[in-house]
């Protein structure tokens, strides 16, 4: 379970931060650890101080320019905000998350990436937007502001609990069939986070082809959508058969707009 789980930074802009997170990380038995446009040196003597002998860790992260190419491989991304949206998302406490984590990664070719913000400004609406689910942490009301290290701890911390209570159960009794994610064994695994921004760019396209959705009054419309099917956890058979469906509409719509040139020409 612990193999499977990435943690993201965006945007970290202070190298005590990496350094502190690669430390919470190593703490809780995790490796992997993704950053995204770091705003600082990574590898330096702060870091390295605050890493506590994590260091290595802080060595072998990966950098990536977009949140896209950092999950790009993830069938679950889960972004951590303590902001309140306009539109609602679901959203779950670092316990409950820790909860669903052994089903989770027992889902064939299952990766998991948990995404942090910017120390400043947190995560971004969009950035929010490419996440299946939003943790928060239940912090005390008038005193709110987490250190980015001190977030990863808790999350991490949770992830451990998981994993050292499904290795307590897993010695003591088999699971049941009802217990396997979807009550029963499943026959494709999730669609990658590529697979489903490749499925809401096709969707886009093909709404604003057949004039249900205008680019200059957009509203909340990709963005509903984006929550419908991110909660719904399609897999990879299912977003293939999603764009197959857009692609035939698409075709209609090209045939229509040549026969439509052929009578007016």
């Amino acid at each position: 379970m612990l193999e499977r789980l990435r943690i993201v930074l965006i945007g970290t802009s202070h190298p005590g931060n990496i350094g502190g997170a690669a430390r919470a990380m190593l703490n809780m038995g995790l490796a992997d650890l993704a950053l995204v446009a770091p705003r600082c040196q990574v590898q330096c003597q702060e870091s390295a101080s605050r890493a506590s002998g994590a260091d290595a860790l802080v060595a072998s992260a990966s950098v990536h320019e977009t949140l896209e190419e950092a999950v790009a491989d993830c069938s679950l991304v889960v972004g951590c905000s303590a902001r309140s949206r306009n539109l609602p998302w679901p959203m779950i406490t670092p316990r409950a998350f820790g909860a669903t984590l052994a089903d989770e990664a027992r889902l064939p070719d299952a990766r998991v990436a948990i995404v942090f913000g910017r120390e400043d400004s947190g995560l971004s609406n969009e950035e929010l937007q490419r996440c299946h689910r939003h943790v928060h942490i239940p912090t005390n009301p008038d005193f709110s502001s987490l250190n980015l290290a001190a977030a990863v701890q808790v999350l991490a911390y949770e992830c451990r609990q998981a994993w050292l209570a499904d290795q307590e159960a897993a010695g003591e009794t088999p699971r049941a069939e009802d217990d396997q994610p979807f009550g029963i064994d499943w026959d494709s695994p999730l669609a990658s986070h590529a697979d489903l921004e490749r499925l809401f760019e096709h969707l886009e396209k093909t709404l604003i082809s057949v004039d249900f959705l205008d680019p200059e009054q957009p509203r909340q419309l990709m963005a509903r959508l984006r929550r419908l099917y991110l909660r719904a956890r399609p897999d990879s058979m299912e977003i293939n058969i999603l764009r197959g469906v857009l692609s035939a509409v698409d075709k209609q719509v090209r045939l229509a707009q040549a026969d439509t040139a052929n009578r007016t020409s």
